[in-house]
C-alpha cells in the first residue's frame, strides 16, 4: 500500500480563545468539536486561566504581540477555511484580532462575544466592550451572542422570543453581520428558541426541548466551534448552524459523567 492510499485531507479551522484549565469550554472545547466534525483544529490562545466548572480563580492574558505572532504563524503555513473567537479578554488584544481579520476577509469569522463566563465569573474587561461592539463584530461573518451579551451589546435584555427577534434585526442593523441569538437564558419553560438573522434579511428559528441535569459550562464554546467547522467544511451558514444545533444538543442529551456532575459530551 502506497503512501497516497492512507494520507487524506482534512479542512483546517481555526480558534482564537482562552484556555480553560478544566476543559470543559475555551480551546479545548473547541479542538474536542473541531475533532468530533473531522477538522483539524489550530489556535491562538488569548489566556491562560485557572478554573474548573465553578469558577475562575485567576486569567493570564498574553500580550497582543505574542496573539498576532500565533495568528501570523499559523495563517503563514496552514490553508485556514474558518476561524472562530471566543474570550478576548483586553482591548489589546481585541485589536489584534481585528488587524488579522481585516487582511484575511476571505476566512469566515465565527465571533462568540464571550464576556461572562457560566459561573458568572467576567472574561472581558469593561474597558474592551467599545472595541468589541465597535471594532470586532462588524468584522464578522456571525456573531453569536446569548440574551446577556445581547443586552451589554444592545442595553437592553429580551425577555421574550418576540423579543428575541426584534433584538437579532437590531443586531444585525448594528453589526452588518449574521446574527445567533442564543436563547437558553430565557425563562421558557421546557423549550429553547434561537433566532438565526442571515445577513441578508432572511429570519430562521430554531427550537428544541430543554435537556435538563446537565451542567452547560462551555455550551456557547462548543455551538460556535461546531459551526466554524460546518464552514471550513464548505457548509451555507444556516446548514452549519442547522448541524452545530443539533451536536450541542445530542452531546447535552448523552452526557459524560465526570464525578460531580454531567457535562456535554463532545466525541462519541
Amino acid at each position: 500500500m502506497s503512501k497516497s492510499d492512507t494520507v487524506r485531507a482534512m479542512p483546517v479551522a481555526m480558534s482564537v480563545a482562552g484556555s480553560d484549565s478544566g476543559a470543559g469550554a475555551g480551546i479545548q472545547a473547541d479542538l474536542l468539536t473541531f475533532a468530533a466534525h473531522g477538522v483539524y483544529g489550530t489556535t491562538a490562545i488569548t489566556c491562560l486561566t485557572a478554573q474548573n466548572p465553578d469558577g475562575v480563580s485567576a486569567v493570564q492574558a498574553a500580550t497582543p504581540e505574542f496573539v498576532a505572532a500565533q495568528l501570523s504563524q499559523l495563517a503563514g503555513y496552514f490553508d485556514i477555511r474558518a476561524m472562530k473567537t471566543g474570550m478576548l479578554f483586553d482591548s489589546g488584544i481585541v485589536r489584534a484580532v481585528c488587524a488579522f481579520m481585516e487582511t484575511r476577509r476571505d476566512i469566515p469569522a465565527v465571533v462568540d462575544p464571550v464576556m461572562v463566563a457560566t459561573s458568572g465569573a467576567a472574561l472581558l474587561c469593561e474597558e474592551a466592550m467599545a472595541a468589541v461592539r465597535g471594532e470586532l463584530l462588524p468584522l464578522a461573518t456571525l456573531i453569536t451572542p446569548n440574551l446577556d451579551e445581547a443586552a451589554v451589546i444592545l442595553g437592553q435584555r429580551p425577555q421574550s422570543v418576540d423579543e428575541m427577534r426584534d433584538a437579532a434585526r437590531m443586531l444585525h442593523v448594528m453589526c452588518s453581520t449574521a446574527v445567533l441569538l442564543k436563547g437558553g437564558h430565557l425563562d421558557s419553560g421546557d423549550s429553547v428558541t434561537d433566532i438565526l438573522y442571515t445577513a441578508d434579511g432572511t429570519m430562521l428559528e430554531f427550537s428544541d426541548e430543554r435537556i435538563r441535569g446537565v451542567n452547560t459550562h462551555g455550551s456557547g464554546c462548543t455551538l460556535s466551534a461546531a459551526i466554524c467547522a460546518g464552514l471550513a467544511k464548505g457548509m451555507e451558514l444556516p446548514e452549519a448552524v442547522f448541524r452545530a444545533r443539533h451536536y450541542l444538543m445530542d452531546g447535552m442529551r448523552k452526557g459524560l459523567n465526570l464525578g460531580r456532575d454531567t457535562f456535554i459530551a463532545h466525541l462519541p
